[in-house]
């Protein structure tokens, strides 16, 4: 099959696949004209699947970006560290000298391709909103 269609049925770029052609972790071969083909077989080892079994179901291919948000508070940060704990991950975001953390799942970083250093926006939505104030001379 192309590599277009090897993409849509793992989910995923067509760039990203040409990229894992290129660091070899993906088992292709090549046309006359030099086009690169993968086979059911290999689309399957990348799936994680035995040959036979059930095919999972393939993420819905997203209908386009999102241009707006409701969210109105939104802070524009770096990723200062990244912990992934099975299903939850812990990402915390610098914003100035001040950190914002949140617990997203594991999956949510893996599709934002979230690593530290990166820049990224906290928006919070919230039906609650806690304000203190700190006393340094209790007098």
């Amino acid at each position: 099959m192309t590599v277009r269609a090897a993409a849509t049925r793992l989910g995923v770029g067509y760039s990203t696949i040409k990229s894992w052609i290129r660091l070899g972790r993906v088992r292709t071969t090549t046309t006359p004209g030099g086009h690169h083909r993968i086979s059911d077989a290999e689309v399957e080892r990348l799936l994680g699947r035995q040959p036979g079994s059930a095919p999972r179901r393939t993420r819905k291919k997203s209908a386009g970006i999102i241009v707006a948000l409701s969210g109105r508070n939104r802070l524009r940060g770096l990723v200062e560290e990244i912990r992934v704990d099975g299903l939850l991950a812990q990402v915390r975001l610098r914003i100035g000298d001040q950190t914002l953390t949140a617990v997203i799942t594991r999956d949510a970083i893996q599709e934002l391709r979230l690593k530290r250093g990166d820049e990224a926006i906290g928006i919070i939505k919230s039906t609650e909103v806690m304000i203190a104030r700190e006393v340094t001379d209790r007098r």
